[in-house]
């Protein structure tokens, strides 16, 4: 595994990197002609394809035994009910892996559309669209009983304590925020971080709540929910479809994925595959 400093050194180049002034502003959901966004119409990778990016690999409840194309865990329902509201059949779709850091740097990218828990921030958005918001998320620490950490009910205890996260996400930037004056511990991926947790090299982590919820029951044993982080602008993380910085396919997916909240396509999809998520305290 590449150190913490290089992997933040790469980190910070990718994220002060920026798109070309001139990549036109993509129209709203409601600004889209329905009419347009058929598969005869949109301009992808493939022609009659449309392609997902994702990583490796993907973890549950998101995706289901790291194959994103069995339309099983949420994302990747998500995916096949987006591609559904476009005119594309299962058998039109097609995947990709590509590394959650890659995704998200600018340059012309090997998907059309690509989903990895990726929340909507402005210092991304520099570099890649958004499709409008399909899920909202909140950050959680998690521990095992045998950790210093398990004790902990306050965010003034947990300061106390040793943290880690994955490299790039929004579950780093939360841990950096419950943690702003000592360095918090760089993992490349969550089964990285994971198995640091469990040699006591950290004492807790912080992941995406129906993450820890699953990795608590099924994967730590003796694993625990100390509680979630609260948003550090007070506003609720959202998720959203990632595309080329100015892409044509932009509006079309927005309006598909407002179409799919708006039907309740959405809210099933939640029901079946983050039910058990459940909730946590939010710490204080």
């Amino acid at each position: 595994m590449r150190s913490a400093a290089l992997i933040l050194t790469a980190t910070a180049f990718a994220a002060s990197a920026c798109a070309p002034a001139d990549q036109p502003q993509q129209p709203a959901p409601n600004q889209v002609d329905g009419a347009a966004c058929t598969k005869a119409e949109l301009k992808t990778l493939q022609p009659g394809k449309l392609t997902f990016g994702t990583d490796q690999p993907v973890y549950e409840p998101w995706f289901v035994d790291d194959d994103p194309s069995n339309g099983k865990g949420f994302e990747s329902a998500v995916a096949y009910a987006v591609a559904g509201e476009l005119g594309y059949a299962k058998e039109d779709v097609t995947w990709t892996r590509v590394p959650f850091n890659a995704a998200i740097q600018p340059g012309r990218k090997s998907y059309d559309l690509d989903l990895n828990e990726f929340s909507i921030t402005e210092e991304r958005k520099q570099a890649v669209d958004f499709s409008a918001p399909y899920y909202d998320v909140g950050q959680a620490v998690v521990t095992l009983a045998s950790s210093k950490a398990a004790t902990a009910t306050t965010l003034a205890d947990l300061r106390k304590v040793k943290v880690g996260a994955q490299v790039g996400t929004t579950s780093y930037n939360a841990a950096q925020r419950l943690q702003p004056e000592q360095p918090v511990a760089v993992y490349n991926t969550n089964d990285d971080a994971k198995a640091a947790l469990r040699a006591g090299q950290v004492d807790a982590l912080v992941v995406d709540l129906p993450t820890a919820f699953f990795i608590t029951s099924a994967e730590l044993e003796g694993g625990k929910i100390v509680g979630q982080i609260p948003p550090g602008d007070g506003k609720p993380e959202q998720f959203g479809i990632v595309l080329d910085k100015g892409s044509p396919l932009t509006g079309c997916v927005s309006l598909a994925v407002t179409r799919l909240k708006e039907n309740g396509k959405l809210a099933e999809l939640e029901r079946e595959w983050l039910a058990g998520a459940g909730t946590a305290p939010e710490l204080k």
